[in-house]
């Protein structure tokens, strides 16, 4: 075993006092992390780090020995990412090691100028790994959370609405990607299957831009809600994306399409043998609509 470990391991008690006062002094978010999960975690480093077993070499951290320690630096960093730290934040919590192990190391070696500066050079080679680690482990941990969060703004942003018994709509907003066109026919053929409807409405109203792959996207949508037999109608057809659709030459021949979603839910009703009528309040009669509604 190298000797700086050996000397973790017999100075444990104050290496940690030292290590957890430096913390402690340093600029941290308080407001994140308290004083009691941060002894905690100080504790639970400093201990894997010095009941590593015997044999295990800390210019190695891919040895098996160091695995307990990886995976707790891994979590501590993850959980560090979600509760808002900096990765330079989360890295001064291992680099910040480094004096209180240097300062062993001149106690136990301080008369050996040769010996001090190569456990020294070890200490710095040693912690600058953990604290490479943990960078990676937060970069990591942060992009899953985005990544979580991102397809949770997706189904946010794909509700699919029933409007009356057999027909749904589902009100899009934002740019089409083909991530984005997945959830969307999920959400759209799920609906479908759940309601029984035989109608949906797909509204583009709060689509800035169609283009031919946005289109693209819309088609297979469509086709796919036929496929579970239920009838599509595109609303929300504003003049500018009339003349985009036109220009760029994209055959919606097949598709039903108005320019509101108003005219679209008129459509599907008629479709569906339904109609809405004006109540007469005057005398009780029900007279239908010149309009429908």
């Amino acid at each position: 075993m190298s000797k700086f470990l050996e000397a973790i391991q017999e100075n444990r008690k104050s290496i940690l006092q030292d290590w957890v006062q430096r913390l402690k002094s340093v600029d941290r978010r308080r407001d994140l992390l308290d004083d009691r999960e941060l002894d905690t975690d100080a504790k639970n480093v400093l201990s894997a780090i010095a009941d590593v077993p015997a044999g295990t070499l800390p210019e190695d951290l891919n040895a098996a020995g160091w695995q307990p320690l990886k995976e707790l630096l891994t979590n501590l960093s993850v959980s560090r990412a979600a509760k808002g730290f900096t990765p330079s934040e989360t890295a001064i919590f291992v680099l910040s090691l480094k004096p209180s192990l240097f300062t062993v190391a001149r106690q136990q070696w301080g008369k050996d100028a040769g010996e001090l500066f190569l456990e020294i050079s070890a200490i710095n080679d040693y912690v600058d790994k953990l604290a490479l680690h943990t960078t990676d482990s937060y970069i990591h941990g942060r992009d899953q959370v985005i990544a979580r969060q991102q397809e949770e703004m997706l189904e946010l942003s794909t509700p699919v609405v029933t409007l009356w018994d057999g027909i749904v709509a589902l009100p899009l907003i934002g740019t089409l990607d083909s991530a984005r066109t997945q959830v969307v026919m999920e959400s759209l053929l799920q609906a479908i299957v759940q309601t029984n409807s035989r109608f949906a409405i797909i509204d583009i109203t709060g689509v800035p831009t169609v283009d031919t792959l946005v289109a693209q996207h819309l088609l297979k949508t469509i086709t796919a809600a036929r496929l579970m037999g239920a009838e599509c109608i595109l609303s929300g057809i504003r003049p500018q994306i009339a003349q985009t659709i036109v220009h760029l030459g994209i055959n919606l021949e097949d598709v039903i399409t108005k320019s509101k979603l108003a005219d679209a839910f008129r459509l599907a009703l008629e479709r569906s043998g339904r109609k809405v009528v004006r109540v007469d309040k005057s005398n009780g009669a029900n007279t239908t609509s010149p309009r429908g509604v």
